[in-house]
């Protein structure tokens, strides 16, 4: 057998292996994080069913069928995008029984390696800026979501003993938003990466 023809069967067992592992993740599953990376990528009004139902190897009425509507898959994007944000604080937990202060420093640590790994900023923010104004159902998600992180860091900071926690948390709200907003109109390399410095004093001045 020839060397060509021995890399064409290659590469066509690679190709054929691809889609059998694509094939045994459940349709549902595959739409939704399609979904994710499109809308992440182009924008929720950038990208249409038809479009996303042929990047996650389906149909548009396969799609209707786990989704009533293109609105309800985004929801299900975000509320899974929600979900894995969430896990920051058991995590936390776990690294750091019973040392809410060691917390808060890794939690400014763990939010400093995620901004250098958003390049596409936070999925949740970008779709409340994007869908502003049309009364889309995400938007109470969204603002749940962002009012459950705010909250669960304020009580952190309490925990750590900080004077004033509800304006620390407030503070290193705000400076982990506008890092967001900065590293997309100006990368790390200015005063986004010095995210984690700037909180660090933050939560120094509360002490």
């Amino acid at each position: 057998m020839s060397r060509t023809t021995s890399a064409k069967k290659s590469e066509t067992s690679n190709e054929i292996s691809v889609v059998v592992s694509e094939d045994r993740i459940p349709p549902r599953e595959r739409i939704v994080s399609t979904a994710s990376e499109l809308f992440r990528e182009r924008g929720i009004r950038g990208i249409g069913v038809d479009a996303i139902a042929d990047a996650a190897l389906t149909n548009k009425m396969t799609l209707y069928r786990h989704f009533g509507s293109k609105d309800e898959l985004v929801c299900e994007t975000l509320r899974r995008a929600s979900e894995k944000a969430g896990a920051i604080w058991h995590d936390l937990e776990v690294a750091y029984p019973g040392n809410p202060r060691a917390q808060l420093y890794a939690w400014v640590e763990t939010r400093a390696q995620c901004l250098n790994g958003e390049p596409a900023g936070c999925d949740l923010a970008n779709a409340a800026i994007e869908l502003k104004g049309e009364g889309h159902p995400a938007h109470e998600m969204i603002e749940r979501h962002k009012a459950e992180q705010r909250d669960r860091l304020a009580a952190l900071c309490s925990a750590a003993g900080a004077r004033e926690a509800e304006l620390l948390a407030d503070t290193l709200t705000l400076l982990l938003e506008g890092a967001r907003v900065t590293r997309q109109a100006m990368g790390t390399a200015n005063c986004c990466g010095h995210f984690a410095k700037a909180c660090n004093a933050a939560i120094a001045s509360f002490a």
